[in-house]
């Protein structure tokens, strides 16, 4: 009689991992914008720099862009309401990919690379859900059902694009502004 092999599946270990790690650098860099933790500006400080990144108002961007990546990144972490947490990480980093996307891909010459490379993975784990060792398994799915990932994804596909077109709209009205300061000068 042939001894049976049991195949162990990893994926679930594996989707902790990639949850615990984007989730935690996603957490840690929405505490910079909210409370100035690891050396970052706090809510005030990071109010001004998304003013002048052409992010208006710039403390209620602060508050949602610090939300969406300290929230986000928690709940991923926890893998908690998964798919709303990937498309709420997701969104918010398409519009800090927006700010760096003119210069270029990598991140050593200011490139969207780092928040890209968040923003997408933030989405595939909203997407592929967050495995066995999760808060979402834990809870039965409460807050994991299918009709959620669409929902959560067109809801922060659409709030991303807004944030993105008025941002550009932003810019595009101080850009003459400038110029004729610059003219003055």
């Amino acid at each position: 009689m042939k001894k049976r092999v049991l195949h162990r599946d990893h994926s679930d270990l594996g989707l902790l991992a990639l949850r615990l790690g984007t989730g935690a650098v996603l957490a840690a860099h929405g505490a910079q914008k909210l409370f100035g933790w690891f050396g970052g500006g706090g809510l005030e400080g990071t109010a001004q720099a998304m003013e002048s990144m052409g992010f208006k108002p710039g403390r209620q961007s602060a508050l949602a862009a610090g939300l969406g990546e300290a929230g986000g990144g928690l709940l991923i972490a926890l893998g908690l309401a998964t798919p709303a947490a990937g498309a709420a990480a997701a969104g918010t980093m398409a519009g800090a990919a927006s700010v760096h996307a003119p210069n270029g891909f990598f991140s050593t010459s200011g490139g969207l690379e780092h928040p890209g490379y968040l923003g997408w993975s933030a989405a595939a784990l909203g997407l592929t859900g967050a495995g066995r060792y999760s808060l979402d398994h834990v809870t039965g799915h409460r807050l994991d059902r299918t009709w959620m990932v669409p929902a959560a994804f067109v809801a922060s596909g659409i709030a991303a694009a807004c944030v993105i077109r008025r941002r550009a709209a932003a810019l595009a009205q101080a850009a003459p502004a400038e110029a004729d300061e610059a003219q003055d000068s």
